[in-house]
């Protein structure tokens, strides 16, 4: 064989072998017709038109969905979209409709499409599930990627637990949850209350997606939302993200104006830490804290309630000498809001869920509040320069200064205005308070800023 046939041979495998490794795409639209999608739920109307897949609002009608016939698991995603109106709209993935789940009413992970002044374009919705998973007030860079009245470019990316957006390049969400991980991809037609915003249309283009050989994006440094019990995250790990609690023991952790860990009223098993309730004859623990102490930090936990339940996450906390051995520190409340009386106490609700407690009220909304027994995600971020806030469910509920004016003037007239300088330390351990209530922890973690 001569050399120049061995040199084209070795040249086609090597081409071969190059051309398998690289990225796959595949078109999910022929741009001629709707062949391989179907209509599910409201009538909104759907057409082929200069190529382009055209959505067309319609009064009284439920959201609409055009999905794919296929399943899609781990995937990469791409597309265009415009939207010729200010009309909210979506991009379902790992979706489904099922019979005996409302009626085939199509549930699952929705990329947000939202021109509004909000501008959460990009932030993840559990369409008709869990509502937000992942709002673009976790990442204000994000909210600035989507272009009103022009042609926009979104990438969705499905690797295992990880699903991670993009919008025109500018990455907008992260979310690691593992509740759903097959599905279809979906166009929705957002439903309208209005008669005079029927007709409004929204119109795709250029859509493709890869199955295999998948390669994921570069990590990049915006906050991770994370479902998954007291795991840590590929990228998490990578902004300075650790569990606090390790999900399995009391390492790390004692009790408060005590060297060890309480015998009694802490409850560890199945990867959840609880108190147990007084009521149930068990005798109480006392609250606990960390070893460590902190200045700067985003916290995160997920935590859990019980009828009138009562609890709280201390910050910046003082163990107090004397026969009480109390604590006292800044506090993220955590309460039963409708059956607790301690929420109709204080002043202008600022003993109610996620309040600097006695301090600042929280500014909830309803969709932001889980029903008592489900899981909520609470979150204490400290920055560098005494600015605290207060997360619940993925907003923003109390913002202050410690040390300014104002807050001076809140602890003056609190219960804590005996104390000097309140809330005021360099750094403290964090501590959760046994109130005598049956409430639950999972997932808490910590990064040092």
């Amino acid at each position: 064989m001569t050399k120049q046939i061995l040199l084209a041979l070795a040249l086609l495998g090597f081409t071969t072998s190059f051309s398998q490794g690289q990225e796959k795409w595949v078109s999910l639209y022929n741009g001629k017709d709707l062949s391989g999608w179907k209509q599910l739920n409201g009538k909104a109307l759907y057409a082929v038109r200069n190529g382009e897949i055209v959505g067309t609002t319609v009064f009284k009608e439920p959201n609409s969905f055009l999905a794919t016939e296929a399943m899609y698991g781990d995937f990469i995603l791409e597309l265009e979209f415009k939207l010729d109106a200010d009309m909210n709209s979506g991009i379902q993935f790992r979706s489904e409709s099922k019979a005996d789940y409302q009626n085939g009413r199509v549930h699952g992970y929705q990329m947000e499409i939202d021109p509004s002044s909000r501008a959460w374009t990009g932030g993840i919705y559990d369409e008709a599930r869990r509502n937000w998973l992942y709002t673009l007030e976790y990442n204000s860079a994000g909210k600035k990627a989507y272009k009103k009245g022009d042609w926009n470019k979104c990438r969705i990316e499905c690797i295992g637990p990880v699903m991670r957006t993009w919008v025109n390049g500018i990455p907008t969400a992260n979310l690691v949850d593992e509740v759903t991980q097959n599905g279809f991809i979906a166009l929705q037609v957002h439903a309208i209350t209005k008669e005079e915003n029927a007709g409004q249309t929204i119109r795709w283009r250029n859509i493709r997606i890869q199955t295999q050989n998948l390669k994921p994006s570069p990590p990049d440094d915006i906050f991770v939302a994370n479902t998954m019990a007291n795991f840590i995250s590929e990228q998490e790990k990578k902004n300075g993200v650790r569990l606090l609690w390790d999900g399995k023991s009391s390492s790390g952790w004692r009790g408060a104006n005590k060297e060890s860990f309480p015998k009694n009223g802490w409850l560890i098993q199945d990867g959840i830490l609880s108190i147990q309730a007084k009521r149930d004859g068990v005798e109480r623990g006392g609250d606990i804290v960390t070893n460590q102490e902190f200045g700067a930090f985003d916290l995160q936990f997920e935590f859990r309630l019980t009828p009138r339940g009562n609890c709280g996450v201390k910050y910046f906390v003082q163990e107090l000498d004397g026969e009480k051995g109390d604590a006292i520190g800044l506090e993220y409340q955590i309460l039963d809001d409708e059956m607790h009386p301690d929420a109709k106490q204080g002043v202008v609700g600022n003993r109610t869920l996620a309040s600097l407690y006695d301090l600042i009220p929280s500014e909830k909304i309803k969709r932001g509040i889980h029903d008592i027994g489900e899981w909520n995600f609470g979150r204490i971020v400290v920055h560098p320069d005494n600015r605290v806030e207060h997360w619940l469910n993925g907003y923003k509920v109390v913002e202050y200064e410690r040390g300014s004016a104002i807050y001076k003037a809140l602890v003056a007239r609190s219960k804590y205005a005996k104390y000097e300088n309140f809330g005021m330390a360099e750094k403290g351990p964090i501590l959760l308070q046994d109130h005598g209530d049956n409430v639950s922890f999972r997932s808490i973690k910590i990064r040092e800023l």
